[in-house]
């Protein structure tokens, strides 16, 4: 599976704690880590939370990425962000055991965590411990176990109403702000990261095109 990282500015000094984290936990189950960053606080490509769920909707359409973990000072400003994309079904989670129904409950495409709230001591082992939850199990089966199957029909008819709900993808591109746009797109390893792992050929080349 191919994880994809993004940190927006207000706590993007923290990019490479969480990183560390997440690549600790997914990379030795066989998953990839790609850091969209904002890598430090001064990067040039500032993002905000409303940029996090833009890209975090370009990632997921295109399948660049299998699954998004993002955040911002609370984690409600990007989860909403993210839910507002066509596609992009995603969780707060502030501890373990939001990650862990998050996943078997709900088996979303992204979450989002809360990186200045209560992100102190030992904040890396919390990390540690809320990834362990997401990505060493497989999503849906369930919780209680016995309610597995009520709840992939939930996951069904939500699924079913966003597709009602919203644009596809290649459509908010064209519609949206170009300019947030353009910002959003604008890291310094997006293009490199994006390109070689996109599997959408006119996301791609709209966005080529910008």
């Amino acid at each position: 599976m191919k994880i994809a990282l993004i940190s927006e500015n207000s706590q993007a000094a923290k990019n490479g704690v969480i990183h560390d984290a997440l690549a600790s936990v997914a990379e030795p189950l066989g998953h990839e880590v790609f850091n969209y960053g904002m890598y430090t606080a001064d990067d040039s490509a500032q993002l905000t939370y409303v940029m996090n769920g833009l890209l975090t909707g370009i990632l997921l359409n295109s399948k660049a990425a299998d699954f998004v973990v993002t955040g911002c000072g609370t984690g409600m400003g990007s989860m909403l962000a993210c839910n507002s994309m066509p596609g992009v079904f995603c969780g707060l989670v502030i501890d373990p055991t939001d990650a862990f129904l998050f996943s078997q409950i709900n088996a979303g495409n992204a979450i989002s965590m809360p990186y200045a709230k209560g992100f102190g001591w030992a904040a890396e082992l919390n990390l540690q411990d809320c990834y362990r939850k997401l990505f060493e199990g497989t999503p849906g089966e369930g919780y209680p176990k016995e309610r597995a199957e009520i709840m992939a029909k939930n996951r069904s008819i939500l699924a079913d109403l966003k597709g009602a709900t919203c644009h596809d993808m290649l459509t908010v591109l064209k519609n949206v702000d170009q300019d947030l746009l353009k910002a959003a797109i604008a890291g310094e390893k997006f293009a490199d990261y994006f390109f070689a792992n996109s599997q959408d050929d006119e996301i791609s080349a709209y966005l080529r095109g910008l």
